[in-house]
């Protein structure tokens, strides 16, 4: 006898070791390696990043006693912070000072000492008294400076890069093991809430990476341009291009800063640029506030004060929207204003560029903007320890004898072609990453044979 119903389709099931293909093997291999080399560096930048979400809350907490001053009806002249500034900090010229959006806040000043060392100095604007000195920037630009590594010198920030696109291949390999293949995958929950099993951990590891690897994809991209190598070539790319910073009003004006007048919050695409002109000389600070507050710049702004001569000051508005960076260049001996670029005035690619930054600082849409970056930062710590827990259910018992317990190679052209397909398109995009890829293959060759003469051996 007939029947009208059709067989049910196999139900999904978890797939076993023995079961993964060899591409599968390949990619989980290398999703491996890149977690032990980029995690516990992307666990610091997470950390540091996450604080520096918070630079103005953390700052005001720190040096509360500091900032804070009693709101008077008049102020001193500029001249007379800055004096006092280069007295409290034991000699030294001013470089640069910013001007809160609020009475009650004091001014800050940055002195460079003659030996090089350099020191913010806290100034009353109605007393012109002296409230504090720490060194440059104080606690976050120690935290800025650990999350670039710049703090251990140019190699360490070169390896910022590095991690930066290990940390694209660890996401896309990620996305390839998790892809559903007749199988069941966490989307939701994790499918047991047993915390001694490892499919706890597995699940765990899945749905934290579905839902903020994407937040963590963004921070790595949106990361680069302030690397050492690439983002200097992208920037030198996207200015020859006509795609990156807009031409000076006067031809020429545009020259690289020395360190020591290098301007302060002139953002990616002014980053190390002044303008110089033929009458640019140094003048009275008052003339200068008076003509970026003609302009009706918005504060907080900073102002660059030039060492060089023939070098305009530089004032740069503390905008926390792309759309609201702006800086305005300004002859110190006359107070005319030389130049006024804006964001409107960047080409695409620079554009681009800025936005991604003022996003990736968790600024450019607000709170919503600071607590998707948070998560991000947070996703990264849960997505270390549950790889860690997960590696340490499944380790070797001969672990003591120098095996990871890295998923085998499988052999195949099919295994290392899914592999290929993955990194190198991102190595050929970052170089430094594509080199740091070899050199891992090289490495993983040489070892291979070792380990399976141990192997054989036990």
């Amino acid at each position: 006898m007939s029947s009208n119903t059709t067989a049910a389709p196999p139900p999904l099931r978890s797939v076993q070791p023995d079961d993964l293909s060899g591409a599968y093997r390949a990619v989980w291999r290398w999703h491996f390696y890149a977690g032990v080399f980029v995690m516990p560096v992307l666990m610091l930048l997470a950390l540091t990043g996450g604080l520096y979400l918070f630079k103005d809350e953390i700052d005001g907490l720190v040096y509360r006693d500091m900032i804070r001053v009693p709101v008077a009806q008049s102020q001193v002249g500029p001249e007379t912070w800055a004096a006092r500034a280069a007295t409290a900090a034991g000699g030294g010229r001013v470089a640069n000072l910013v001007l809160p959006a609020r009475a009650d806040e004091a001014i800050r000043l940055r002195v460079d000492q003659p030996d090089g060392v350099q020191k913010t100095v806290f100034v009353d604007p109605h007393s012109g008294r002296a409230t504090g000195v720490i060194p440059a920037g104080g606690v976050m630009e120690m935290v800025k400076k650990l999350h670039s590594l710049t703090l251990f010198g140019r190699p360490f920030n070169i390896l910022v890069e590095i991690v930066a696109g290990w940390t694209i291949i660890l996401f896309a390999t990620g996305l390839y093991l998790w892809w559903p293949r007749r199988r069941a995958v966490a989307v939701l929950k994790p499918h047991t809430t047993d915390s001694r099993r490892r499919p706890f951990w597995r699940d765990l590891h899945a749905l934290t990476g579905f839902y903020v690897g994407g937040v963590v994809l963004f921070l790595a991209v949106t990361g680069m341009p302030w690397s050492a190598v690439w983002g200097e070539q992208v920037m030198g790319w996207v200015k020859e291009t006509g795609w990156g910073r807009p031409p000076a009003p006067v031809a020429g004006a545009w020259q690289r800063a020395q360190h020591h007048d290098a301007p302060i919050g002139a953002g990616w695409t002014m980053e190390g640029m002044v303008m110089t002109h033929d009458h640019a000389g140094h003048g009275a600070l008052a003339q200068v506030m008076h003509a970026a507050d003609a302009q009706g710049l918005a504060r907080p702004y900073a102002i660059s004060i030039p060492a060089s001569e023939g070098t305009a000051y530089t004032v740069t508005t503390q905008a926390r929207r792309v759309e609201d960076s702006r800086s305005l260049y300004i002859d110190g001996a006359s107070g005319r204003l030389l130049g006024d670029i804006g964001y409107d005035q960047f080409g695409a690619g620079a554009k681009a560029i800025e936005f991604g930054i003022y996003t990736h600082q968790g600024t450019q849409f607000g709170q919503a903007n600071r607590i998707v970056m948070l998560l991000g930062c947070i996703g990264v710590w849960l997505l270390a320890i549950s790889g860690l827990v997960m590696w340490w259910k499944r380790r070797p018992p001969n672990l003591s004898r120098r095996r990871l317990g890295a998923p085998p190679a499988p052999p195949g052209p099919r295994a290392r072609a899914a592999v290929l397909a993955i990194v190198l398109p991102l190595a050929i995009l970052y170089p430094l990453t594509g080199l740091s890829l070899i050199a891992a293959v090289l490495l993983d060759r040489a070892l291979r044979p070792m380990i399976r003469r141990r192997s054989a051996a036990l």
